[in-house]
């Protein structure tokens, strides 16, 4: 059985989608069977991260309705093997979409995918609900500032609240010149949020280069960032990945 994972954050601009794309571009790299998936109705960025803007016919709720079966709606990357893609609706009232429906599609991913990353919806409402109550895993992204980092304590209070069975903390864009000088750690970032790490992902200009280039990042340029996601991915596999700082 595969495993699902819902990514979120509790603030925007800390790399949430950019963390969806490359992770789950590491994982297909790996040689595992990987689905990403967009639940972030508003904004509809991960294809962009993905570079899969014009390959994106069908959208969940076509799975969801019964209008597709799973597979019927996905499209695999053209640049990156056994990854593949599925959007967003154009609009959902995500209070009137069955969490039994949500259920029933993570099964059937789970029977089809060795794993699934869904970039979660922003806020705390009832689609945010949606995505991380049936989900084997919660990744909270957070950067170290504090704004960033008291929303990423107050999305773990609730994910805990809605009994998510694992939570884990991904600490993105460090720069450790700036955690110098704002006098923080890691270690600081962890306790306040309260989740258990699964990785430091290093300031790197070729992120913004990649996503220009409409190149995913793990076969641009590498240099720190792609490095950092693939531990995460080889820790979500279960490898024993030391820290590359």
């Amino acid at each position: 059985m595969g495993k699902v994972i819902t990514v979120t954050s509790g603030k925007g601009g800390t790399g949430k989608t950019t963390s969806v794309a490359a992770i789950s571009s590491c994982l297909a790299a790996l040689g595992h069977k990987a689905l990403c998936i967009d639940f972030d109705v508003e904004l509809k960025n991960l294809d962009l991260a993905l570079c899969m803007a014009d390959f994106a016919i069908a959208d969940f709720s076509d799975i969801l309705d019964g209008r597709m079966g799973l597979m019927e709606a996905c499209h695999e990357s053209p640049l990156i093997k056994d990854l593949f893609f599925l959007t967003a609706p154009p609009l959902i009232n995500w209070n009137e979409t069955g969490g039994i429906a949500i259920a029933c599609m993570f099964d059937d991913i789970r029977s089809e995918f060795d794993y699934c990353l869904i970039d979660s919806p922003p806020g705390i409402g009832t689609g945010f609900i949606l995505a991380h109550e049936y989900t084997d895993m919660s990744i909270i992204v957070t950067i170290g500032e504090l704004p960033s980092m008291r929303d990423a304590q107050r999305t773990a209070e609730i994910l805990r609240g809605i009994g998510v069975r694992e939570l884990r903390l991904l600490v993105n864009r460090v720069l450790p010149k700036n955690y110098k000088k704002l006098r923080i750690t890691i270690d600081d970032v962890i306790d306040l949020v309260g989740a258990q790490l699964l990785g430091i992902v290093r300031e790197d200009d070729y992120v913004p280069m990649s996503l220009h280039g409409n190149t995913p990042l793990v076969l641009y340029k590498r240099r720190y960032a792609a490095y950092d996601f693939l531990d995460a991915a080889l820790r979500i596999n279960g490898k024993d990945t030391p820290l590359r700082w």
